[in-house]
């Protein structure tokens, strides 16, 4: 599996859930595959995304999805013990892995060797997994959004990416605007 199928599988086992992209090639792929009204592609923060999914599932009580990176998450850790220390928190936490900065060059990121479910579950997540796989993720991440609770489904990538789509070219506001809209139309009471 590689990046761009990686987040094709979420974006096909998502439907009206926020999901965050992380920076870099993460948000140019799904954006370029499916731009939805509640996909927020994030654009120079680095290691948040976790930390605004958390925002956005503690705001609504609904699940939110984060899509984040090896890279990312070792900048921000202190968002699993955030999520953590929530366990009724509706949050799906998708590490894609891939040991690099692919987005800055493709320099090696320190994770060789760093168990994200591990850490997870450290933190207070009450289920973490692996996937290798797009149907072992598709599995993983639907059951997840059943549950409300944290979850954090570390996707290992070890094939070669596509070519990646060009940079985001947004009126940030405008994006942010849109992303709110669809969060609140979401929060209604049914």
């Amino acid at each position: 599996m590689n990046k761009t199928s990686a987040i094709k599988t979420i974006i096909s086992a998502t439907f009206d859930q926020p999901v965050v992209f992380t920076t870099g090639h993460a948000c140019r792929i799904a954006k370029h595959f499916a731009d939805r009204p509640g996909h927020f592609y994030m654009t120079g923060s680095m290691g948040l995304s976790a930390s605004i999914a958390t925002g956005i599932a503690l705001s609504t009580g609904k699940t939110a999805v984060a899509v984040d990176g090896d890279g990312s998450l070792l900048m921000n850790p202190a968002c699993l013990i955030t999520a953590g220390a929530i366990p009724d928190l509706p949050l799906v936490h998708v590490v894609l892995d891939d040991s690099a900065y692919a987005s800055t060059g493709g320099q090696a990121a320190p994770s060789a060797g760093t168990d994200f479910a591990d850490w997870a579950r450290a933190s207070g997540y009450p289920a973490a997994s692996r996937a290798t796989d797009g149907d072992e993720l598709t599995e993983l991440l639907r059951s997840a959004i059943a549950r409300s609770s944290p979850t954090l489904i570390h996707c290992t990538l070890n094939a070669q990416d596509d070519e990646v789509p060009p940079r985001i070219d947004l009126d940030l506001a405008r994006h942010g605007r849109r992303v709110s809209r669809h969060i609140r139309a979401r929060s209604r009471p049914e």
